[in-house]
């Protein structure tokens, strides 16, 4: 097993305190807004090898399949979507050839691989993931009434469904937006929520957003979007191509081994808003919340079914005199979240973790357990035997008819 030293990024919307706290670190003033473990190039682990050397975590894992992630956001993180495996290949290879840089701002395909993956809630956490249903878009539309959401609205009636959603954000982002349309927007969704009024919390959303970002677009595009709150042990998936914005809170985040990502708005980075409606395009992708399955007495297990990865939670106290049993996995990085815990491998060695520290433990390791009183969470490539959670889809299929009878209503 070894201990990680781990690359950490420090963006705009991150957290002066959270992180730092959560590693038993003095804040410095920064927004840290993430913690990378794995083996990425872009922001590789490194451990102390059997010579005494610091080398890359690749030098002694391989290429990790997945990458391993603490994130806090303070404010809200910038719209985007990740992309499938066809359209990362494809986009790789070119910007390759182009010969951009693997570090350039600019560069949106940093890696060949897609990119689902999954968040844990360590705080309660709230994310934009997904459209809503087209007739529940509608009435967000209607309850508002300005002249932007009443064109947005037609257009929405004369192309239900979610390729109707996705010719609207497409015409959002591409053909502009007055700073004052917006402004006109985020002024009639306060109205309506210091009276009272939301639906599906769509408004003051809107407005959270707006004291960030306030003549973005995607404040008028948030109003299209599920609003997700996950409570501390709560996880959700996001297949490729699932629309998304974290919105603030902390958590664990599990994903194949990808940076790449398209944004369309509310960030200082570089946009690309067309390769971000070329991923939407490509039809619906799963997102779902995930019911853990037990493990032995005191781990729950979050697996999505997915190739590259899953999660494992365990809570570890006395209870079990003879440690806790981790999932097994070939692989696998282990994170503390809470208390003072013992790692002991199949060889006996033993590594003290306190929260924030995190370990390596390989196919030589055998059987890991956990002693003492505290909580980790395993990431891992999941084994075909191990119990798959149950996914509980936060999107229900949307019926044409239904939006006729609502139009209906509505002319009436």
């Amino acid at each position: 097993m070894f201990l990680l030293d781990n690359a950490s990024r420090a963006y705009d919307w991150g957290s002066a305190s959270d992180i730092p706290r959560f590693l038993g670190q003095r804040p410095d003033g920064g927004r840290l807004a993430e913690v990378w473990m794995g083996t990425h190039p872009l922001g590789q682990s490194t451990v102390v090898d059997p010579t005494g050397a610091v080398v890359p975590l690749s030098e002694v894992a391989g290429d990790l399949p997945f990458m391993f992630k603490i994130l806090a956001a303070d404010r809200p993180l910038s719209l985007q979507v990740h992309p499938n495996a066809s359209i990362a290949r494809a986009g790789f290879d070119a910007e390759e050839a182009a010969g951009v840089p693997l570090d350039a701002p600019h560069r949106t395909f940093r890696d060949a691989s897609h990119k689902p993956e999954m968040a844990y809630a360590l705080t309660t956490f709230d994310t934009l993931v997904g459209f809503r249903p087209t007739a529940e878009i509608l009435r967000v539309l209607h309850g508002i009434d300005t002249p932007l959401t009443r064109s947005l609205a037609d257009e929405l009636h004369a192309e239900p469904g979610f390729r109707g959603i996705v010719r609207l954000v497409e015409r959002l982002l591409t053909q502009g937006v007055d700073a004052a349309d917006v402004a006109t927007v985020v002024a009639a969704c306060r109205e309506l929520v210091d009276a009272g009024v939301d639906v599906k919390r769509a408004y003051v959303t809107a407005v959270e957003i707006a004291d960030h970002h306030p003549s973005d677009v995607g404040v008028v595009i948030s109003l299209t979007l599920n609003r997700l709150t996950l409570q501390p042990g709560e996880a959700a998936f996001l297949g490729a191509g699932i629309i998304h914005a974290h919105l603030k809170g902390m958590c664990l985040e599990i994903m194949a081994a990808s940076d790449n990502v398209l944004r369309a708005g509310l960030t200082s980075k570089a946009l690309n808003p067309t390769g971000l409606v070329q991923c939407l395009e490509e039809g619906m992708s799963r997102l779902a919340r995930v019911t853990p399955e037990p493990f032995g007495f005191s781990t729950d297990i979050f697996n999505p079914e997915v190739d590259e990865f899953a999660l494992a939670v365990s809570q570890c106290s006395k209870a079990e005199p003879h440690g806790t049993l981790l999932p097994p996995a070939a692989h696998r990085i282990v994170v503390c979240t809470g208390g003072e815990v013992e790692l002991v491998n199949g060889a006996d060695q033993r590594l003290l973790l306190g929260r924030g520290d995190s370990v390596y433990a390989g196919p030589d390791d055998g059987d890991v357990r956990v002693f003492g009183t505290g909580e980790v969470a395993q990431a891992y490539t999941p084994d075909a035997d191990l119990p798959v959670g149950e996914l509980v889809d936060l999107v229900v299929p949307f019926d044409v008819r239904q939006l006729r009878r609502g139009r209906r209503d509505l002319d009436a």
